[in-house]
């Protein structure tokens, strides 16, 4: 059983619901990504999604778009990525990381990284530096069925966003692969736009779970904790991310894990009350 499995079976045998924030890793400073984590942690915070800076994000909006070009500015790779959760991992050995990004970065690290028989240079270099999920936005269910079986051989799980268009067919082929949690886009369109339908919400999650046994995660659009409470009654887990790019954004070093972590302890006593 993988870390993000026996996170989310411990919270349901609470009925208690996950709390996802998402960070792009080197933002708002390069050096801040690991003591942002444990901070988000003690804000109650069960899995954490790093983002990986990208300079073509194709699902991200104007916000978190701003937070990669920062971070790969300041020499913020995958391979950086990958020595932050190695860090983090030095005094938390509990809570599950995933990454989320694009295909470009990891096949450009299977590329300059010499790949073993037993399979690429990422899948070995991610375990050992403590990841525990993949979440890559362009590669589809389709073409991951050895790359799922590889990352699962490592105790990793494939997380694949299903969307508002998503068809019967595709979420059949999801369902296929995907493991940890599905990651469900609430809106039409890129991280941080809109306004939320909380009906639409509950009325595509049954769906959903008609075909897909993993824990279904709802994300996009959501901004506060009265937002994650309501989503929280038909999901099983919430993700945070634009909101919280703009609340550390322009903030000084010393004050960014501290704000991150205000914000969620606010969500989280919200998903708990």
């Amino acid at each position: 059983m993988s870390r993000i499995d026996s996170t989310l079976t411990a919270l349901k045998s609470q009925q208690r619901k996950a709390l996802i924030p998402f960070v792009t890793a080197g933002f708002p400073y390069a050096d801040v990504t690991p003591e942002l984590m444990h901070a988000m942690v003690a804000g109650g915070a069960d899995i954490i999604e790093l983002g990986v800076p990208f300079s073509d994000p194709s699902a991200d909006g104007p916000v978190i778009q701003k937070a990669g070009d920062k971070a790969l500015a300041a020499g913020v790779g995958l391979g950086q990525v990958l020595a932050m959760v190695q860090q983090f991992r030095q005094t938390d050995q509990r809570t599950p990381v995933v990454l989320m990004g694009y295909a470009n970065p990891v096949e450009r690290y299977d590329q300059i990284h010499a790949g073993t028989q037993c399979g690429s240079a990422f899948v070995r270099d991610a375990a050992a530096a403590g990841v525990d999920g993949v979440l890559i936005v362009d590669y589809p269910p389709e073409e991951c069925v050895a790359f799922a079986a590889e990352l699962r051989a490592h105790q990793m799980d494939l997380i694949f966003l299903l969307a508002p268009t998503s068809t019967d067919a595709r979420m059949a082929q999801v369902a296929q692969v995907a493991s940890g949690y599905v990651y469900y886009v609430s809106l039409k369109g890129v991280t941080g736009s809109g306004a939320l339908d909380i009906g639409a919400v509950e009325a595509m999650l049954p769906r959903i779970r008609q075909h897909i046994q993993v824990p279904v995660g709802v994300g996009f659009g959501i901004r506060d904790a009265a937002t994650a409470r309501s989503i929280s009654r038909v999901a099983d887990a919430v993700v945070i991310g634009s909101r919280i790019i703009q609340l550390i954004d322009q903030q000084p070093r010393d004050q960014v894990a501290a704000v991150a972590q205000t914000f969620l302890r606010e969500v989280r006593t919200a998903l708990d009350s």
